[in-house]
């Protein structure tokens, strides 16, 4: 029980991460060759299944299917940088990871597999919980950085009023200047944020039914 419930584990931990690193997004081409790659991973992990039987072959078909969500959620935050698509990543993984859990509890009888499957909601519940915990608090601090640099270009354009001609239209000028710089650099920062890259999930190995 506890070997199904490593991998899983070790996803949801990384979709719980309430930080970011930085990260260079990625350009058009390398996002479309990487889409073409995940494609052909998950085919190649489908492959790999036509040799097991049973609840194993199940598991590992949902285990591809989910690699390949989280991959392609993965690929398209880092093609976006959008703080939506990074949410999204978390949610996806988190869903992923689920429906492994669940199905590899088949294995399990009785009480274990009822406390397997409670374990495997309750561990997705906390996960999509800190995802949205993640996005609410990711939309406090642009909304507050926003009305930081509003404030601030009210007071900058308010002493320009001092100033008269020409001194005070270079002056709102360059007020108006900062407020857009300081806009683009808080969006190339975000453009430049993802999370800790989803660990791989091993390719599947030949069990006999029930083992643990």
């Amino acid at each position: 029980m506890y070997k199904y419930l490593l991998i899983t584990a070790t996803l949801l931990a990384t979709a719980m991460l309430p930080s970011y690193v930085t990260a260079a997004t990625m350009s058009k081409a390398d996002y479309s060759a990487a889409k073409t790659r995940v494609g052909a991973d998950y085919k190649a992990g489908q492959a790999l299944c036509g040799d097991l039987k049973d609840n194993a072959k199940d598991i590992c078909i949902l285990e591809a299917k989910g690699k390949q969500k989280v991959a392609l959620a993965e690929l398209e935050f880092g093609y976006s940088g959008k703080i939506a698509d990074g949410n999204k990543l978390r949610v996806v993984t988190a869903e992923a990871a689920y429906a492994v859990a669940k199905e590899k509890c088949d294995d399990l009888a009785g009480n274990d597999k009822d406390v397997c499957r409670k374990q495997a909601k309750a561990d997705e519940v906390k996960a999509l919980a800190a995802a949205k915990l993640g996005k609410e608090v990711a939309a406090a601090r642009t909304d507050a950085a926003e009305d930081v640099r509003d404030a601030n270009y009210r007071l900058a354009v308010e002493k320009c009023d001092a100033l008269a001609g020409d001194a005070k239209d270079r002056c709102v000028s360059a007020a108006k200047a900062t407020k857009a710089t300081q806009a683009a650099q808080a969006a190339s920062a975000v453009a430049a944020m993802r999370p800790v890259t989803v660990p791989v999930t091993p390719a599947p190995k030949k069990e006999k039914k029930g083992g643990c």
